[in-house]
């Protein structure tokens, strides 16, 4: 199952249907008009109305695809304007200043600087998930990456332990590709923070939909799970949702 965040994303001027078709091609493109009215229960000829506007709005594209048997479908995107109405934590004011960073200490000195925000932002977080049993841990721990802006997600794999966390968002995406280390950093503050071992198994910054982070618990973290399970202190299905 799936545990959803609130990605609390607001995108300026676009409300209701357009707002959730951009929302759902940030998290899965490309997709057709016919899945798109599959995920909204409507029809085809409805949903195309409102890429029609998207598109001439120049925030979605599409392109022919060739999907096995069969006519070639017409497969929708984000554009870069597109892409743009999601959050980023950054401006040109700050491409300019790690280029000054870089210039005086090298791209290790650019690294330095978010490595020691994730580290900060982990002491500060770290009392408050360490007490908590590792699914409400991973959820919290969304919730935190989401106010980021990385739109971040629990997938929750048996019985109902955590087994992935989805980020359908990059907050400093520029950056990232520019100094891959970068995401290192976030890695270990992932982990660090779940207390886990944690694997990357789909990159933004490499040309990935999303960020995903498998989690590996630790046999200390089942065992609790375990106990707690058969006191019958876990989530209903209801409340994971």
């Amino acid at each position: 199952m799936i545990n959803m965040i609130n990605a609390g994303t607001m995108l300026a001027g676009y409300r209701g249907t357009r707002g959730d078709v951009l929302l759902a091609l940030k998290k899965a493109q490309p997709l057709t008009a016919k899945e798109l009215a599959e995920r909204f229960g409507v029809t085809p000829n409805a949903l195309r109305r409102h890429l029609k506007e998207l598109e001439l709005e120049g925030v979605v594209r599409y392109a022919r695809q060739n999907r096995g048997v069969g006519a070639p479908v017409f497969a929708y995107s984000l554009t870069e304007a597109g892409e743009s109405l999601f959050p980023r934590a950054y401006e040109a004011a700050l491409g300019e200043a790690l280029d000054l960073v870089r210039q005086e200490h090298g791209d290790e000195g650019v690294v330095q600087l978010f490595r020691r925000q994730w580290e900060q932002i982990a002491e500060a977080s770290k009392p408050e998930l360490a007490r908590l049993p590792m699914e409400e841990r991973a959820r919290k721990l969304a919730e935190l990456l989401t106010s980021l802006g990385y739109m971040a997600e629990v997938h929750s794999g048996e019985a109902g332990t955590p087994s992935m966390i989805t980020e359908h968002n990059c907050a400093i995406r520029l950056v990232a590709e520019r100094f891959p280390d970068v995401c290192a950093a976030e890695e270990r503050f992932i982990a660090e923070l779940l207390g886990a071992e944690v694997t990357r198994q789909a990159h933004i910054a490499k040309g990935g939909n999303c960020c995903e982070y498998c989690i590996t618990q630790t046999t200390d973290d089942r065992r609790q799970t375990t106990v707690a399970m058969s006191r019958g202190e876990h989530a209903s299905p209801k409340d994971r949702t």
